[in-house]
C-alpha cells in the first residue's frame, strides 16, 4: 500500500468513518462494525479502505475470524475516540446553554479529597450557582497534580507530598491516618501504635501513585524495613472489604475509614506518627482569573483553612 502523502488531511473523513473504524475495534468484524455503524458492508469496506489508503497502511489485519487492529489502527481509533468524545461533550455543553448553564469547570481530587469532604461542598456549590456544572474526576494525589498543571483540569485537590512546581496551593483540609484491623488482631488496642510496630504484617493499599502509598513506602524505609505490600486496589470500600477477610491491614484516612469500619466490624486505631496529621491542598495554574473558577474555590476553601500552603519542591 502507498505512503500516505505528506501532510495528508485526514480531516476530509466525516465522523460516519471515524465512528466506523471505532466499531471495528469494538465489534471485531467489519460486518458488525457496518450494522453498528448504520452502512451497507459495501460502504462501509469502501470507506475503511479510503481511510488506510490516506493513512498509508492497514489499521486492521483481516482474518477468517474478524479484524484485529494494527499498530496504526490502534493510534488511530485512540485519536478517533477523543475526537467523537470531545463532540459528544460539545454538543452536551451546548445542550447546557439552553438549560441555562452558561460554565463548566473541571475538578480534579484524589479518592481522599472525595470520600471524606468533597460531596456536600459540591453540592453547596450547585446550589449556590445553578448556572455552573462542575465535572469531578478521580485520580491518586500524583494525577491530580499533573492535570492541572497540564491545563486538563481548572482545579485539583490533592494530599501534600507530591511535586507542586507550576501550581499555585492553598490549604484545603487535613484529615487523621488510623490502622485498619481485622476483629481479632494482634495490633487491637487502646492508644496510638507507631507504624513501625505493625511492620511484620501483610499489606492492602492503594494504587501506584496514591499518596496515601507514597507515605508508607516513606515511613518503611525510614524504618529501615520492607513493606510488605500484599494488594493493591483503587478504593477505600476495596481496601476494608480485603482487610475484613483477613488478607492484610490498612491504613486509611480516619472520617472515611470509620464508618466502614463499624459496617464491616472491622477496628481501628490512631498512629503515633507525624506523618498520619496530612495536609491537603487546593491547587489552580498561576494567574488564573476565572469567576466561575473563584467562586468554586470560595466554597471549597473554608474561612479557617484559608492561610497560604507554600509550593514545595519535590527533590
Amino acid at each position: 500500500m502507498p505512503s500516505a502523502p505528506s501532510g495528508y488531511n485526514l480531516a476530509r473523513f466525516d465522523l460516519v468513518s471515524l465512528r466506523l473504524v471505532v466499531d471495528c475495534l469494538q465489534q471485531g468484524s467489519l460486518s458488525a462494525a457496518a450494522r453498528a455503524s448504520h452502512l451497507a458492508l459495501a460502504a462501509a469496506s469502501r470507506r475503511l479502505r479510503e481511510l488506510e489508503d490516506a493513512v498509508g497502511e492497514p489499521l486492521f489485519e483481516r482474518h477468517g475470524r474478524g479484524l484485529l487492529p494494527t499498530s496504526a489502527g490502534r493510534v488511530f481509533v485512540r485519536h478517533a475516540l477523543e475526537m467523537l468524545q470531545s463532540l459528544e461533550q460539545m454538543g452536551s455543553e451546548l445542550a447546557d446553554l439552553r438549560r441555562g448553564i452558561t460554565r463548566h469547570i473541571r475538578l480534579c481530587a484524589s479518592t481522599a479529597a472525595i470520600n471524606q469532604f468533597l460531596p456536600p461542598l459540591l453540592a453547596r456549590h450547585a446550589r449556590e450557582a445553578r448556572h455552573v456544572h462542575v465535572e469531578l474526576e478521580e485520580q491518586v494525589s500524583s494525577l491530580v497534580a499533573t492535570t492541572v498543571r497540564e491545563g486538563r483540569a481548572d482545579l485539583g485537590v490533592f494530599v501534600e507530598g507530591v511535586a507542586t512546581e507550576g501550581l499555585e496551593c492553598q490549604l484545603f483540609r487535613r484529615d487523621e491516618l488510623v490502622l485498619v484491623l481485622p476483629a481479632k488482631h494482634r495490633l487491637n488496642g487502646r492508644g496510638a501504635v507507631a507504624f513501625a510496630d505493625a511492620l511484620e504484617e501483610d499489606w492492602i493499599s492503594l494504587a501506584e501513585g496514591a499518596a496515601l502509598l507514597q507515605q508508607q513506602h516513606e515511613a518503611a524505609h525510614a524504618a529501615g524495613r520492607p513493606l510488605k505490600l500484599r494488594m493493591q486496589v483503587r478504593s477505600f470500600d476495596a481496601v476494608c472489604h480485603l482487610v475484613a477477610s483477613g488478607l492484610g491491614i490498612a491504613v486509611l484516612p480516619k472520617s472515611a475509614a470509620v464508618p466502614i469500619v463499624g459496617a464491616m466490624g472491622l477496628r481501628w486505631r490512631a498512629l503515633a506518627d507525624p506523618w498520619a496529621s496530612r495536609r491537603m491542598l487546593l491547587a489552580t495554574r498561576p494567574g488564573m482569573n476565572d469567576p466561575a473558577v473563584e467562586q468554586l474555590v470560595r466554597v471549597l476553601v473554608e474561612p479557617s483553612q484559608k492561610a497560604k500552603a507554600p509550593a514545595r519542591k519535590r527533590q
